[in-house]
């Protein structure tokens, strides 16, 4: 026991000295390499000296010579600034082609002085010698490195067996990633899953492919294994079903990496392991950015955000942190909700020089609004502040009235009158034909916003897409909280459809947006095929690892404001002008920005009369 510990605090003492700066560590490589060259020139010199019975000294210009080479070469092919503890095929290919490039030319500088074969002989000999002395203490430090890395995480946590699904470039990055780390993860791999039988019983980076996903049962008792992570980036939507359906008998936790996007983004790392969201059953596809010329828009900018505490305003502060403006103003009412994500923010990027401003204000408070935005000078404003649940804004028109309406106008008219380069307000497909306040509300303010364009510098957008998953209000998160009580889960009604999208997905696709506007657009973000919702609920069962037997869905009636289906565009506001892979142009047209301040303004104050009033004018503005 004594002599464990003993063995213990040696390697820790040892691992301390590895974790050392680059600066250090490049010395002490250039260090380690040249004496390697020095070590091997002298026993090279010594050997041809006893081979062929001579007394020749140890030549000061060949090692020099050889020495200036290598350093020079060492340089050119990055031998020395590589991760010494990832040693890989590309750093042993790099110091092969510093060695030899380093001989050859040590070879041919020396012929113009020299034309003993024992000198060429040397050079070949040394050559041989320094390429597998460098290599060797390079395999030998990684191998270091990893034992001491098992070392020192062994034991921290108790660990779960597990398998990777998909012994392909995906699991291999996994495994390699923490395969001497596993235990920070609480995981033990016993082996890959995939499907490709030309792969069973290989190996990948000394782990087996013990099976398939149809053997999962088997084998899932055979190793005892209690977690499967799905490393397959790509996965459809069908083959998380197929999993699903394999292991719904099993004790297993299912679990995955990050999306091909977000690794791309460098937002998180490949451990970073998550759940199984109901967005992997949608079969969404993943969006790709225009990322240079969101670069150019945000970096070194100073963005404002509005509503920045709920779903989708808290989204694009993360999205836009990625590309380091210069400041950012977190703009909302509730306090908590901005105090959260301002803590947020100053944590996951603490690495970024951005200026972090959070606001308490109201969108309704023109003066205070005016006061942000005079004071910030923002270059860019997107505007998702607004009340957006649709049966709370039927109860509620003068709440929708001031927040939707007149918190848009005080905004939009504060970042005309400050020169804001760019506006984009967040819509919604709930503005298309609305039976509703909220969605009226929301159509109104497409007007004002579009309306302001023209009158000054600032080019006015507004994008309009449909629900998110995940966002509060969400009808997942009912699901499985109903889910969890054992059921029933309630839908509105069978026949209804919505359009979906992930609150990342649309965020995004909010900022490209503001990188396409010219001024005056409603872009319409496709949004790709509706869903059922209760096909929505039964995935949601199905994930949670029930039956629809088990948990029954009924129908609990069609709430106020309501619609059976959804729409983005009404037909004549259908436009081919395709923007982005997954961004339109409507040609959407409505009332000028007067004609709707007058509207407003004669608005009758009885609710009732409000409510009616204001869908009448919102689908009178679809027929002009």
């Amino acid at each position: 026991m004594y002599q464990q510990k003993n063995i213990g605090d040696f390697l820790k003492k040892v691992r301390v000295v590895i974790v050392v700066s680059r600066k250090v560590k490049m010395s002490i490589l250039i260090g380690v390499d040249a004496s390697i060259i020095i070590l091997a020139n002298i026993i090279v010199s010594f050997y041809t000296n006893f081979l062929y019975q001579i007394d020749d000294p140890v030549p000061l210009r060949v090692i020099g010579l050889h020495l200036v080479l290598y350093l020079l070469f060492g340089s050119v092919f990055k031998v020395f600034n590589r991760l010494t503890r990832y040693t890989s095929i590309n750093a042993i290919l790099s110091i092969f082609f510093a060695v030899s490039a380093s001989s050859i030319l040590e070879y041919i500088i020396l012929g113009f002085y020299t034309s003993s074969s024992i000198e060429h002989l040397q050079i070949l000999l040394a050559y041989f010698i320094v390429l597998l002395a460098i290599t060797s203490s390079r395999v030998a430090w990684r191998l270091i490195v990893d034992y001491l890395n098992m070392y020192h995480y062994k034991g921290v946590k108790k660990c779960d067996n597990a398998f990777i699904i998909g012994a392909g470039d995906g699991g291999e990055l996994l495994y390699n990633t923490v395969r001497y780390k596993s235990s920070q993860l609480g995981l033990n791999f016993k082996g890959f899953i995939d499907d490709d039988v030309n792969k069973k019983n290989t190996y990948l980076s000394g782990l087996k492919v013990v099976g398939s996903i149809d053997e999962l049962p088997m084998l899932v008792k055979e190793y005892e294994v209690k977690v499967l992570t799905v490393a397959i980036p790509s996965m459809t939507a069908t083959q998380y079903e197929h999993l699903l359906d394999v292991t719904r008998d099993l004790d297993v936790t299912i679990n995955s990496i990050p999306s091909i996007e977000e690794l791309a983004m460098g937002e998180v790392s490949v451990t970073k392991l998550r759940e199984i969201d109901v967005v992997d059953l949608l079969g969404r596809d993943e969006v790709k950015l225009d990322m240079d010329s969101i670069k150019n828009q945000l970096a070194n900018k100073t963005v404002l955000v509005t509503g920045a505490g709920g779903s989708i305003g808290s989204e694009i502060c993360r999205q836009v942190m990625a590309f380091s403006p210069k400041k950012i103003v977190l703009l909302g009412h509730g306090e908590n909700s901005i105090y959260l994500i301002e803590k947020e923010l100053r944590q996951h990027y603490a690495d970024k020089n951005t200026e972090i401003v959070p606001v308490i204000a109201d969108v309704r408070d023109a003066k205070r609004i005016f006061d942000v935005m005079n004071t910030h000078k923002p270059f860019i404003v997107y505007h998702a502040a607004a009340h957006k649940h649709v049966p709370l804004m039927e109860y509620n028109p003068v709440e929708a009235l001031k927040n939707n309406i007149y918190g848009t106008k005080h905004v939009a008219e504060a970042a005309l009158a400050n020169d804001v380069t760019s506006f984009v307000m967040v819509s919604t497909d709930k503005a298309v034909k609305p039976p509703n306040v909220m969605g009226a509300t929301k159509r109104i303010a497409e007007m004002i916003v579009t309306g302001l364009n023209g009158k000054g510098t600032t080019k006015f957008s507004a994008v309009r897409f449909g629900n998110v998953l995940g966002s509060r209000g969400s009808v997942v998160p009912l699901f499985k909280e109903q889910v969890a009580k054992g059921g029933p889960v309630t839908v509105t009604d069978f026949r209804m459809t919505r359009y979906f999208m992930t609150i990342p997905e649309a965020s995004r696709l909010v900022i490209q947006s503001g990188t396409l506007a010219k001024g005056g657009e409603i872009f319409i973000l496709d949004m790709g095929e509706p869903v059922k919702i209760v096909d929505l609920a039964k995935k949601v069962i199905k994930l949670s690892g029930y039956t629809e037997n088990e948990i029954q869905i009924i129908e609990s009636g069609i709430r106020p404001g309501e619609k059976l289906y959804e729409e983005l565009l009404v037909d004549k506001e259908r436009s081919k002008e395709q923007v982005h892979e997954k961004i339109f142009v409507g040609n959407v047209n409505g009332f000028t920005y007067d004609e709707v301040m007058k509207k407003i303004e004669e608005l009758p104050e009885d609710y009732t009369a409000l409510a009616k009033e204001l869908v009448l004018f919102a689908n009178q503005s679809s027929e002009e």
